[in-house]
Order: structure tokens, then sequence, then C-alpha cells
């Protein structure tokens, strides 16, 4: 799979991004699905643009997203479509009760223009990372609101607009899946005290509470249910494992690293759901010894049983920084030309053929 960066969140000087219109995606769409699809990649992950199709409270326009429907319908790739990917309109309070309630009502009208423009199941993402946007915007204060002491109440008013997107979306469509992604970590204190260790440990089991919350098992006063927990989609980077309280990275292959199939397997036992790798990727030349890695614990994992579905390079074009511009090579693809080519990173595109072959597409993710 290949997922199309589409972050429109504001950063901490104000300003909106739209990874999206940065890497021309929203041009070129049709292009991008043909070369993923050349490629043997079957399915996308894309996104909606809250921001630019409800510019004034409960009036939407989707023309935004006119090139990417086109090239979908015209293409067959099948597509992930994310909801809330950090951006929102800039009416809103995220902390506000009408937040929920206008997040509800967009996804209902986005499920009925997706259910009008397709034939088959829907694949929505409501919203990308609830941890990882909770602990971004809520606690380190990097992206708007930049707060530094609301985490928790972010991630439970997050949890409780995709619980109401879900029933949006399920009132609109029974058959749509839905999708929620969050980081997949591993943190230890290995040469710290028994009170650091503790806390090693209840910072690595918090990545399991926005999952947690949506299912009931915590919290069910936020109106969690077993049914709102459908796929699993884990994001894992190379700094997703470090060590507490320096927050130094442990490096692959080094003694402290957990394998990624051990990862998996302990979500897939947690939850007992279809899962597959959201998100995985890294910068530069070590991408195709990330990919090869990644891969080989993904096949390791299902040999022992888990049902990983699908692994998703992310991003799939190279784009500009968050926070400074700077040219990210980190996909398979990079900034298109006037035309929309875009020249390919051979040595990954070499490792996917090596180690992925030509996959046949199945349909849909997670069925």
């Amino acid at each position: 799979m290949g997922g199309f960066e589409c972050s429109t969140h504001r950063d901490g000087r104000g300003r909106r991004l739209d990874l999206i219109e940065s890497t021309r995606h929203d041009e070129f769409a049709e292009a991008d699905y043909r070369r993923l699809l050349k490629t043997g990649m079957g399915t996308a992950r894309d996104g909606l643009r809250w921001h630019l199709i409800e510019k004034a409270p409960s009036r939407y326009d989707f023309s935004s997203a006119k090139s990417q429907i086109a090239a979908a319908r015209k293409t067959g790739i099948q597509v992930v479509w994310d909801f809330f990917h950090y951006g929102y309109p800039d009416d809103l309070d995220i902390f506000s009760p009408e937040f929920v309630e206008r997040f509800a009502d967009f996804s209902f009208a986005a499920t009925n223009f997706l259910k009008s423009e397709f034939d088959e199941p829907l694949l929505i993402c409501p919203v990308n990372e609830i941890s990882f946007f909770s602990w971004v915007a809520g606690t380190a204060g990097v992206f708007y609101p930049c707060r530094r002491r609301g985490g928790g109440t972010l991630k439970r008013q997050l949890v409780r607009a995709a619980i109401a997107s879900v029933d949006a979306i399920r009132s609109v469509s029974a058959s749509a899946r839905t999708v929620f992604t969050d980081p997949a970590i591993h943190v230890v204190a290995p040469q710290g005290s028994a009170a650091e260790r503790r806390a090693a440990e209840k910072y690595r089991l918090a990545q399991f509470e926005s999952y947690d919350m949506l299912s009931g098992r915590v919290e069910p006063e936020l109106g969690g249910a077993p049914e709102y927990l459908d796929i699993l989609g884990l994001n894992y980077y190379f700094h997703n494992q470090w060590r507490y309280p320096s927050r130094r990275k442990i490096p692959l292959g080094h003694d402290l690293y957990r394998p990624l199939n051990e990862i998996l397997r302990e979500f897939y036992y947690r939850y007992k759901r279809p899962m597959f790798l959201a998100e995985t990727g890294i910068e530069d030349g070590e991408r195709p010894s990330w990919f090869r890695y990644v891969w080989d614990e993904v096949a390791l994992a299902r040999s022992g049983g888990v049902p990983v579905q699908g692994v998703c390079l992310y991003p799939i074009v190279n784009h500009p920084g968050w926070a400074d511009d700077r040219h990210c090579h980190n996909g398979l693809w990079d900034y298109p030309d006037a035309d929309g080519e875009r020249e390919i990173y051979q040595p990954l595109a070499d490792e996917i053929k090596l180690r992925a072959g030509r996959p046949t597409r199945t349909r849909p993710v997670g069925v």
C-alpha cells in the first residue's frame, strides 16, 4: 500500500499546512494512483481536507477532492479515506462540544458524498493518530492549539469525536469499514530506578489508551464499545522505540530493541481485530533496508498467526518538512515536474520488487 501525506494542521506559528497541495497530489492524483498500481500496490491512503470542505459551518463543498475522487474512480484503486488528519476548520475550538457535533455532521456529509461516487464498500479512517495528536498538540505544544497540559483532555475529546463519526458513517453506509491508526511504540528504562521502570512501562502502555477507550475497555462513559474497533492501523517508524526518561532512540539491532513482530502480536492478542501497518518509512539511503526489516517482521508475525493484512509505505511521495519545509526524501517518488512525472527512488523500488514481488490486490482491506 502507498500513503499520501495529507496533514492539514496548523503549526505553532499558526501557519496552515496542506501536504496534499504541497506535494501536488491534488493536481496529479490520477498519475500518482497509476504509479502505485504499476508498482503492484492496489490500495492507497489519502485524505479529505475538512478545512477546505467546510469553510462555513454546515456548508460543504467537496470540489477540493474532485481530482482524487475522479482518479480513484478512473483507476479503480482502493482508497482508505482520512476524515481528520490533524486539521479542522478555523472557527472551531477543538475542546468544545461543538467540535464533536460538527465533526459528526461532516462525517455524515463526507460519507454521503463518497457513497454517491463509489459502489464498493467504503474504507474510512475517521481520526488519524488520536494518541499522537493528543501528545503533539495537547502536551508538547507543537501543533495548534499548542497546549502543554491538555493531552489527556484532548485524547478523550478525540475519542468522543471518533465515536460520533463512526455512528454518522454507519448511519449512511452500513457496509463501510472504519480504520483507526496510532503509533506502536516500545519504551524502557534499563538502568533506571524502580520508579523510572514503572514510569517507562506506564508510558509504553499508554499506546493502548485510545483503542481501549474506543472499545469501552476503559472509561465507558466516553461511549466506547467493542463495535467501534473495526480495523486497526499501526504506525511504526525508526524512532518508535526509546529509553525513559531521556527519550534517546533505541537503534535497530540494539539488545533493547523489541522486534516488530512481537509488538504486532501484542496488539493482535489484545484486541483480536484485523490489522495492518498503516504507516512506515524512513528518510534517505536507509529506505530499502528499513522496508526489508519491516517486511520480514510482518512475514514473521503472519507465520505465527497474526493476521497483518498490509504494509503501507508512508509517505509514498517526498514532501516538505512540517517544521522547516526541508525536502524530506522519505518516499518512493519525488516531487513532480510540470507534467506530473515523479522520479522514482530506484533502490527502494528494487527492494519492494524483491521482497513483495508484484502482489495481487485484496479487496477490501480487513475482510
